[in-house]
């Protein structure tokens, strides 16, 4: 049997329409990946911009788990630094309880990081001699990109997040991350209980039949929650492909064995967009970089781009190196060429399962993307 492959859609919104065409297409879509025998269907969590409908993950996987039949459904991820935990237990122990046996709680950890730490897990030295870039077991791993340390815009558009976020005060003694993780984890399996010792039972979520996840995009807390816990980790090679080696390592390394997972189990994730031929694939990717540098420029998400309308997009030498890792690791091709770079990906990381994110401006040439790939990818 080849590599199961599942879905990570982040409801793209094209440019010219709504954010319900977005949210009709992702229903759509996970109903004809279902089809095509892809094992997941995730979505992300998304605020405050004009090209993106995944803001409320929840309340959207509870709509695809609805109007499909097997495909399991879930997020990638829930940020914790938006959400209480016994909230976010809450709400994915109802879709589960309706749906059993069918959902991921992905956990992600962004939401907790202020964000000049979180410019600096991404960005390289700001000076210096410029990095550069590796090939591991035939797999492109680029260099973090430098000029993102001097975008003051990302920095001021992910405090204006936060602070609209916020959930109130913060409380005295916050957990970590891995106590909320394991928070989570105790309002599922029937055993939290408050500061005095008393258990506290939160339904609908006990006893649900769900499946707990962390996303991590490099070693550091999520992959040692993942790890210690004895839960299946997400490695995030799409968006940050620099450190995904480093990430699926330090998960490995600190694998603990769980009622649920006797052995490590990884997910990594890749954007990639396939066509009959490998210069109709390029084409429809050319609105990739414009759409990220809105993303790295702190422009927030822009309705994604038509091919000529990207090709009209002003590039410098900075806004190239903003983004210079997401282009150069997004996977483009015909269904063969797609296929070995995938195949590339898996083995360099050893994944047990490959996660893929299309996007394109048109709906049917996503829709197409997938269904060249699952194809090839059954055949391969």
């Amino acid at each position: 049997m080849p590599t199961p492959l599942s879905v990570l859609d982040l409801s793209p919104v094209p440019s010219g329409q709504t954010s319900a065409d977005a949210l009709r297409n992702t229903i759509d879509l996970a109903q004809r990946t279902e089809h095509l025998g892809y094992r997941r269907y995730w979505v992300a969590e998304h605020h405050l911009v004009r090209g993106v409908a995944s803001s409320a993950p929840a309340v959207l996987i509870a709509l695809i788990a609805g109007a499909t039949r097997r495909i399991r459904v879930g997020s990638a991820a829930v940020l914790l630094g938006h959400h209480p935990p016994l909230v976010v237990a809450e709400q994915f122990g109802t879709i589960a309880q309706l749906h059993p046996g069918r959902v991921d709680l992905g956990l992600g950890r962004s939401g907790l990081l202020r964000s000049r730490e979180l410019v600096r897990r991404f960005a390289g030295p700001a000076d210096g001699p410029a990095p550069e870039a590796k090939v591991v077991d035939g797999l492109l791993i680029p260099p973090k990109p430098r000029a993102l340390a001097r975008s003051e815009r990302f920095v001021a558009r992910i405090e204006e997040q936060q602070r609209l976020l916020s959930t109130g005060e913060p409380a005295e003694s916050p957990l970590d991350y891995r106590a909320q993780v394991e928070q989570i984890l105790q309002f599922v399996e029937g055993g939290f209980r408050s500061a005095s010792g008393e258990p506290l039972h939160a339904l609908p979520v006990e006893g649900a039949d769900l499946d707990v996840w962390v996303l991590g995009s490099s070693a550091g807390q999520s992959s040692a929650a993942a790890g210690s816990l004895g839960l299946p980790f997400a490695a995030n090679y799409h968006v940050s492909p620099s450190t995904v080696l480093e990430a699926v390592a330090a998960y490995r390394d600190d694998f603990t064995a769980s009622a649920k997972l006797a052995r490590p189990h990884v997910v990594v994730s890749a954007d990639v967009v396939v066509a009959d031929t490998d210069e109709q694939a390029r084409e429809l990717a050319i609105p990739y970089g414009p759409w990220v540098h809105s993303i790295r420029a702190g422009e927030g998400v822009i309705p994604y781009p038509s091919p000529a309308e990207a090709a009209e997009f002003p590039w410098t030498v900075q806004a190239r190196e903003i983004v210079a890792d997401r282009l150069d690791t997004q996977v483009v091709g015909s269904p063969e060429t797609v296929v070995r770079k995938l195949a590339t990906l898996r083995d360099a990381t050893a994944a047990d399962e490959l996660v893929i994110t299309t996007t394109t401006h048109d709906h049917a040439d996503r829709v197409r993307s997938y269904e060249l790939l699952a194809k090839a990818w059954l055949e391969s």
